[in-house]
């Protein structure tokens, strides 16, 4: 059954490294960045899932971090199939250290060229030296035995404690040239790295970007048609815009704000199936729980300007759904971050992409901070509310019950694990117990089916906690707000 339908010093370390699952394809496609290539770092032929869990100990350290990586085969992605990357795994530089939270970040991409997807990973809270918070990016290169071997990708000079570098990150292709090139966020401003990347970790050039001050979002996806990505920056909250600006990142290196928008996360993808790829920003902080202008709408609420030949202009109005919007399951209510996460991709086979949108601060019945994820249906028209659908962990079919502070939704993902090109549903839940939990759902012809439906929590997956609570399914490939 489909969910109901509405009327993100030296110690002894412990190193966690399981193979790598289904066995590799012999020939993997060794060409531009496609979206297969980008997420399949065995090169099986299957997707796989980065899932970061940054509360995860390493041995007597706590909140060290963790990624785990789930291998995609045509039954989906299991526990059994994983591979979990620290610092403290060989060829893994750095060191895991207490309270790094290694894995605040996850994306991927074909950074050097060879056919396998790799790995990167945010470290916001990475010091450096005496200074704590500066931040760190970690690549793990990808392979025919899946991921082995890693670098670390150089900050701009001059950030200090407390600059956040990498807690988002984003790729996509804005030369054209097949390679994928990397933007990351940070408090002290956003840094571009234009691909390809050597085996160092070295890209063809890097450029530091501070027009906008802080930098807290970064969307890339190309809403021309002309084969290169454009790049969106998201500086998060300013003294007249709470819900925070949306700019155009120019050719010529300057940037267009585009005046009517919102948005402290967002995705492109293509919703309404005109070949342009359109941008969803979320907007989850109301009135309740911040101050000064422009509050989203009670609950929270996502927009969506829609690409075409000329892009995206600053005079588009963008559509606005809440959860008040005719058509969307549940209330608008105070504090339910409805837009704290979202992720674009095809959930039923129709090539129109669905929007999958994150709800954490959602109440389910006396349960507050339950979570709740709602699905919104592409079409041809554009971004629709009809046959939305909307889980939480008291739907029936869905594993485990929603539970205060659980936060179903904080992190959304939406990619084709089973290759049967219809996307899974995936849903982080890192306040589940002190373990984390991740939910999945199969694409089906109505989308995502909570039937059958799966749940892997942080212990499960090979990891340990301490004191702090491991968080797994605080990260996911899908955009989030990191404010």
């Amino acid at each position: 059954m489909a969910c109901a339908i509405a009327v993100s010093s030296a110690a002894t370390l412990t190193v966690v490294l399981l193979p790598a699952g289904p066995a590799a394809a012999a020939a993997p496609y060794r060409g531009a960045n496609t979206a297969a290539v980008q997420d399949d770092f065995n090169g099986d032929g299957y997707r796989d899932l980065a899932v970061g869990a940054p509360g995860a100990a390493n041995g007597v350290v706590d909140a060290a971090g963790a990624v785990v990586v789930l291998y995609g085969s045509a039954t989906g992605v299991s526990a059994s199939r994983r591979t979990v990357v620290t610092q403290a795994t060989s060829g893994i530089p750095g060191t895991a250290e207490e309270w790094d939270q290694f894995g605040t970040a996850v994306a991927s991409a074909d950074l050097d060229r060879d056919g396998y997807a790799d790995l990167l990973i945010g470290t916001p809270d990475e010091s450096a030296g005496t200074m704590a918070g500066v931040g760190s990016l970690t690549v793990v290169w990808g392979g025919s035995a899946g991921l082995e071997g890693g670098a670390s990708i150089s900050p701009p000079t001059g950030l200090d404690e407390g600059c956040g570098f990498a807690a988002g990150l984003a790729v996509g292709d804005v030369t054209g040239d097949g390679a994928p090139d990397v933007s990351v966020t940070g408090n002290c401003g956003g840094t571009t790295y234009t691909g390809p990347f050597t085996r160092s970790g070295a890209p063809v050039r890097r450029s530091f970007v501070n027009a906008l001050g802080t930098n807290r979002g970064v969307v890339m996806g190309d809403v021309d048609g002309d084969g290169r990505a454009e790049r969106f920056w998201l500086p998060g909250p300013t003294d007249g815009d709470v819900s925070g600006p949306v700019h155009l990142e120019e050719d010529n290196g300057t940037y267009t704000e585009l005046p009517l928008a919102d948005g402290l996360s967002g995705q492109i993808g293509d919703i309404n199936g005109d070949g342009y790829g359109d941008l969803v920003t979320g907007v989850p902080y109301d009135a309740s729980l911040t101050s000064g202008s422009t509050p989203a709408h009670r609950g929270g609420e996502i927009q969506v300007l829609y690409g075409s030949a000329q892009g995206i202009r600053p005079d588009q109005k963008p559509k606005t759904i809440n959860q008040d919007t005719a058509g969307v399951p549940g209330t608008g209510e105070d504090g339910d971050e409805f837009g704290m996460s979202l992720s674009v991709g095809d959930t039923n086979g129709d090539t129109y992409a669905d929007v999958l949108v994150g709800a954490p601060g959602e109440a389910v019945g006396s349960a507050r901070g339950a979570g709740r994820a709602t699905l919104l249906r592409g079409s041809a028209s554009g971004l629709t509310t009809s046959g939305s659908l909307s889980c939480t962990q008291n739907t029936s079919g869905v594993p485990g019950s929603a539970e205060r502070d659980d936060r179903f939704g904080a992190a959304t993902h939406l990619v084709d694990v089973t290759k049967d090109g219809r996307a899974e549903s995936m849903v982080g839940t890192p306040g589940e117990n002190a373990d984390g939990l991740l939910w999945t759902a199969r694409g089906s012809s109505t989308g995502p089916a909570a039937g059958g439906s799966t749940a892997i929590g942080g212990t499960e997956a090979g990891l340990k906690y301490r004191y702090s609570d491991i968080e797994f399914g605080a990260a996911l490939p899908g955009a989030r707000s990191t404010i």
